[in-house]
């Protein structure tokens, strides 16, 4: 956002660990550490200057909408309430510019159609993208959606539709570390520990492979069942000239996903996968001097809008302003 000229001046999240990286890479934004649900227009009303376009962004747990739910009824759970007080926010807050961002399959949901009641007095647009048409090194279908009461607004056309950005362009030229350790000039270039069992299941895995490349014996006892074998990309080598795939919550783990390193015997490293999430090299995830700490930073970088993507939208609200004929952004 930062890099279109938006104005970033309050995030909030309930999670304290966002608290450190947003401030430290925002200018002096305000954090707010507070659940969405409990906003009032007050709260935000201080965010919003006189005489500026004001913009909304906000993107609610993707996990009752996703596709690692499938099979389970999640017309109840909690989460479904956060996608409705972001809306509430809209309602009452009335910003001129509204993005979000989740996952494709929520306009399936009901609770879509309740959100977009919303947007009145909005144009709205909304499509799935395919991140990888924006120069993003994986593979990541995401939903985003914009709405202006200012005109008709949409993304921009793909930028990256012809070659896409790989593996190799993003992290190949990081140093070669081994899994258990760091390099000791960039702490989040950190790659995760291997059991003795997972170290021998990688030295058999091909980039692009499964574990059905593996000697008999070190085919876990689930996958040998029914049921487990079309789980084909968990323990897997990513390919050097391919995008990644999805970035997730665990992506620093060999048995989570397709999170092998192309050629180096480990999983990738906290930085390898904050640099596919397209976070610049200089972003900071914790103090200086501070060991990493996989659960948090991994779940900072799963949890994750990919930046190139916000700079996308950021970019498409921009060129929406310019087209209205305004300079003020």
């Amino acid at each position: 956002m930062l890099k279109q000229g938006v104005q970033v001046k309050a995030g909030v999240d309930v999670d304290p660990a966002c608290r450190f990286p947003y401030e430290a890479n925002n200018r002096g934004a305000a954090f707010l550490e507070r659940d969405v649900e409990s906003l009032t227009q007050e709260d935000l009303a201080e965010y919003f200057s006189e005489g500026d376009f004001s913009l909304l962004a906000g993107c609610a747990p993707c996990q009752p909408f996703s596709t690692y739910a499938r099979g389970k009824d999640t017309t109840q759970d909690a989460k479904w309430k956060l996608l409705r007080a972001f809306g509430g926010l809209v309602r009452r807050i009335q910003p001129d510019l509204v993005t979000m961002e989740n996952v494709p399959q929520l306009p399936k949901h009901a609770i879509f159609d309740e959100f977009l009641k919303a947007f009145k007095g909005y144009h709205t647009w909304y499509e799935v993208v395919e991140c990888e048409s924006y120069g993003i090194p994986q593979r990541r279908r995401r939903l985003v959606f914009l709405a202006s009461k200012l005109g008709p607004i949409s993304l921009i056309p793909p930028t990256h539709s012809a070659k896409h950005v790989t593996v190799a362009d993003t992290i190949g030229s990081l140093s070669a570390i081994a899994a258990g350790e760091a390099d000791v000039a960039d702490p989040l270039h950190a790659a995760a520990g291997l059991s003795d069992v997972n170290l021998r299941r990688i030295r058999q895995s091909k980039p692009g492979g499964t574990w059905q490349d593996w000697d008999e014996e070190l085919i876990a006892e689930c996958h040998r069942r029914d049921s487990g074998k079309s789980f084909g990309s968990v323990y897997g080598r990513m390919r050097w000239q391919e995008p990644a795939p999805t970035m997730t919550t665990l992506c620093y783990g060999f048995g989570n996903g397709r999170f092998g390193h192309p050629e180096q015997d480990r999983a990738i490293s906290l930085r390898e996968a904050a640099l596919l999430q397209t976070f610049p090299k200089k972003y900071r995830f914790m103090p200086k001097g501070e060991d990493a700490n996989f659960k948090v930073i991994g779940r900072l970088i799963g949890n994750a809008v990919p930046v190139r993507l916000g700079e996308v939208i950021a970019q498409s609200i921009r060129e929406h302003l310019n087209q209205l004929g305004s300079s003020n952004h």
